[in-house]
């Protein structure tokens, strides 16, 4: 088997570990704490199925006839609860009043960033809203392609090559199954954002039980960040946390982002969703602060879907240079600093480096 052993040609998504019937890959962190798959040589029967889901090595550009929306919830409980203007929220509520399932990241007990499923509108509201650290899929493959199986409605929310590594994992079409991808800048790491967790329950003596990169209370758009250590709340600029501050300086990124093969408006998904950068411009009249979503509608099925969910919604369609942001052309580049900042973070302790950082 000939797994890529360059970390730039790797995105983490783990898809080879899930499908390796001989489970010989297993998916180890390295010292920058990004996940990468080890072969265990001794039990590998070199079938390829491993290369076969990898989203970079079987790239798919589609060449689709692209519906591009600007879109609001109509509820402003969906806008305020997401990241954007709710564009994920009403296409989880419609699969889920069909019985189906929603699978996007969301925290574990240890808040740690996961991929995990809901199937009732109660327990959504922990998928919602942006995490800006790489989750962790491993076991949600399979959990997907045994409901699909089962004839049950399916979404699924990620980044564009997590989605593509799913599409390749079940190797057909479902007409249950909704592929939403976003418009990604890149991932950080999990094993930095581990260390941050620890760092910040150090700091306030405590359990932290949630985490909002983007909290929406000022009505600008998400530029606030929140956190709740046991019981007490903290709030501050997004633009002021330190884990935010690295990843926006482009530091702690996973090295294949820099070289990203899905920053293109074409892609194999149903539908990509982001915020609508420069929304302001284009319809002052819809812009309140509280978020804007751009879709991009990909598929037949899609455009299905959007004619019945359009009129809870407020929405215009628009042009590809209307919704177009540099990462629907070129990945995000890296940080001359980030180098330095990684060779630091493998020999200091994190309080320490935290101390160095913000001199």
């Amino acid at each position: 088997m000939r797994l890529c052993m360059l970390k730039e040609n790797c995105c983490g998504c783990a898809a080879c570990a899930e499908k390796c019937p001989q489970e010989a890959v297993r998916m180890i962190q390295d010292r920058e704490g990004f996940y990468y798959p080890k072969i265990d040589q001794s039990i590998c029967n070199d079938c390829g199925m491993c290369e076969q889901v990898c989203p970079l090595n079987n790239q798919a550009v589609e060449n689709s006839n692209n519906l591009y929306l600007g879109m609001k919830a109509k509820d402003d409980g969906l806008r305020f609860a997401g990241s954007s203007g709710g564009s994920f929220g009403i296409l989880a509520r419609y699969i889920i009043k069909k019985g189906g399932a929603v699978y996007g990241a969301g925290y574990d007990s240890h808040m740690s960033v996961v991929h995990k499923g809901v199937d009732d509108l109660t327990h959504l509201e922990g998928l919602r809203k942006t995490k800006y650290v790489q989750s962790d899929m491993r076991g949600v493959y399979r959990q997907i392609e045994e409901r699909l199986r089962d004839g049950k409605w399916v979404l699924f929310c990620g980044t564009p090559c997590q989605a593509r590594a799913l599409m390749l994992f079940l190797k057909k079409e479902y007409e249950r199954l909704i592929v939403v991808d976003f418009v990604c800048y890149g991932v950080p790491s999990p094993g930095v954002w581990r260390d941050y967790v620890k760092y910040l329950e150090k700091l306030r003596k405590g359990k932290m039980t949630d985490f909002q990169f983007r909290d929406k209370r000022n009505v600008d758009n998400g530029h606030a960040r929140s956190y709740r250590i046991d019981e007490k709340e903290y709030v501050d600029s997004i633009y002021d946390d330190f884990f935010c501050k690295l990843y926006f300086r482009n530091i702690i990124i996973r090295p294949s982002c820099h070289q990203c093969v899905f920053c293109t408006t074409d892609r194999s998904s149903d539908f990509t969703i982001g915020d609508f950068w420069g929304v302001e411009q284009i319809r002052p009249d819809l812009d309140d602060g509280m978020g804007i979503s751009m879709m991009i509608v990909h598929t037949d099925k899609a455009k299905r879907i959007w004619n019945e969910i359009r009129e809870e919604t407020c929405w215009f369609e628009c042009l590809r240079r209307d919704l177009i942001q540099p990462r629907l052309l070129s990945p995000t580049d890296a940080s001359k600093s980030r180098w330095k900042f990684m060779m630091l973070y493998k020999i200091l302790p994190f309080f320490a480096l935290m101390r160095l950082m913000n001199r």
